[in-house]
């Protein structure tokens, strides 16, 4: 039996799905955006909030979410100086991606039950 060959499928010009994941496909975005989602948070709140990500990559992903225009940070006149992440205009654009994802998990845990402990 010979299978016949599809169509290929025509990718847009500039592939916009590749350029939206490139800004969500980082290691450690969907919960920093997650964890910002709420309102600007501090660095000492994000660390609470996501305690797996050490305090060098936290750092860094800031930086490169601050650089890619995702996040804006703000230095407060206080002593020590305090600084607060929070959402641009396009990291708010990219909440409701991370929104279906956290619904989608959440019924992926429902269906497979509670994690097993020994």
């Amino acid at each position: 039996m010979v299978l016949k060959v599809r169509p290929k499928v025509q990718a847009l010009p500039g592939c916009p799905m590749s350029k939206c994941m490139g800004l969500l496909g980082g290691l450690w975005t969907p919960e920093l955006l997650w964890a910002l989602s709420n309102g600007p948070r501090r660095f000492s709140e994000l660390r609470r909030d996501c305690p797996y990500i050490s305090a060098k990559v936290l750092t860094s992903r800031l930086r490169d979410l601050e650089q890619r225009g995702v996040l804006t940070r703000a230095v407060m006149p206080t002593s020590p100086p305090t600084v607060e992440y929070g959402l641009t205009a396009l990291g708010e654009d990219l909440l409701p991606a991370i929104r279906s994802i956290v619904e989608v998990g959440s019924r992926l845990l429902l269906k497979d039950g509670p994690p097993a402990t020994d």
